[in-house]
């Protein structure tokens, strides 16, 4: 099986991204949607890589999801790289796969708020958010914006109240709900940048 377990009517976060590197907002992102929207598991999925930026100098599949699994601890967060196994190079492309693969599965698609921000210019976005629903993530000076943005309008009457987050797996998309909570301002990018002789 490509995909990590799973079985008819688990309730599945899905929280893909570069993850170079992981980082305690990451942890805290899977923290949250397992609590909040009462998740059966997070797949926490190591992407080959971002469409929307640079490889230079990224870290292998391998390596990343080995740096993924040591930031970890809860045993439902199952960290998986099934993405460069299936070839999906877009986000589409995995809901498209996963919708086939996984019968009876309820999946929500997870980000940051500043991913919402600019999910407008993801590759059929639409397609992903008439898929499953979406669970943002509060985020440190992107909330505000994400909440203005294109894809946020877009979502205007789909878009469900905090106190909706336990139904929200169940929910016919599209539905959106951006859930507040503990926030983290770490940023993978910054991280790099501290690195000796980054370019990031």
């Amino acid at each position: 099986m490509i995909t990590p377990p799973f079985a008819r009517g688990m309730r599945i976060g899905l929280f893909g991204g570069s993850f170079n590197p992981p980082h305690a907002g990451h942890a805290l992102v899977c923290e949250l949607a397992l609590k909040r929207l009462e998740l059966d598991r997070v797949w926490l999925m190591v992407t080959p890589g971002n469409p929307l930026k640079s490889r230079a100098g990224l870290p292998s599949l391998d390596e990343r999801m080995a740096a993924a699994r040591r930031l970890t601890r809860d045993p439902r967060v199952v960290v998986t790289g099934f993405e460069a196994a299936i070839g999906a190079r877009y986000s589409w492309q995995t809901v498209k796969v996963l919708g086939r693969a996984c019968p009876g599965v309820h999946f929500v698609w997870l980000m940051g708020a500043d991913n919402l921000a600019g999910f407008f210019r993801w590759q059929r976005w639409r397609d992903i958010a008439r898929a499953m629903p979406i669970l943002a993530i509060d985020r440190p000076g992107a909330t505000h914006r994400a909440e203005r943005g294109m894809a946020a309008s877009w979502f205007a009457r789909r878009r469900l109240p905090e106190s909706r987050a336990k139904t929200l797996a169940l929910r016919r998309p599209p539905a959106l709900i951006v859930l507040h909570g503990q926030r983290s301002a770490l940023s993978s990018t910054e991280l790099r940048a501290q690195r000796p002789g980054a370019k990031v």
